[in-house]
C-alpha cells in the first residue's frame, strides 16, 4: 500500500482599506508579481464604516506565505492592512 502526503496549502486573510475595484487590481498585479506562487483575491466589502470596520477581504493562498513582506508591500502601495486572526469559538 503507498501512501501519499497531500500537500495542504496555507490561508492568510487581511482586511484592507482598499475600496475601489482599479486599485484593489493594482495592488493584485503587485502581489502576483512579487509572489507569484500565491493565489490571491479581494473581496471589496461595504464601506459605510471607517476602516478597520468598513474594510475589504484579501485572501491569499499558498504552500509559503510570509506575512512581514505582504504587508510591506501593502503598506508601499499606501494600503493599510491588518491580519485577520483565527479565532477558533467553543
Amino acid at each position: 500500500m503507498n501512501l501519499h502526503k497531500k500537500a495542504f496549502n496555507m490561508v492568510e486573510v487581511f482586511i484592507t482599506n482598499v475600496k475601489s475595484a482599479c486599485l484593489s487590481q493594482e495592488v493584485l498585479q503587485l502581489l502576483e508579481k512579487n509572489f507569484p506562487t500565491l493565489k490571491i483575491n479581494f473581496d471589496l466589502e461595504d464601506f459605510n464604516k471607517p476602516y478597520p470596520c468598513g474594510h475589504s477581504i484579501l485572501r491569499i493562498e499558498g504552500k509559503v506565505i510570509d506575512v512581514a513582506s505582504i504587508t510591506q508591500h501593502l503598506k508601499s502601495k499606501g494600503v493599510a492592512c491588518e491580519l485577520l486572526i483565527d479565532k477558533i469559538c467553543g
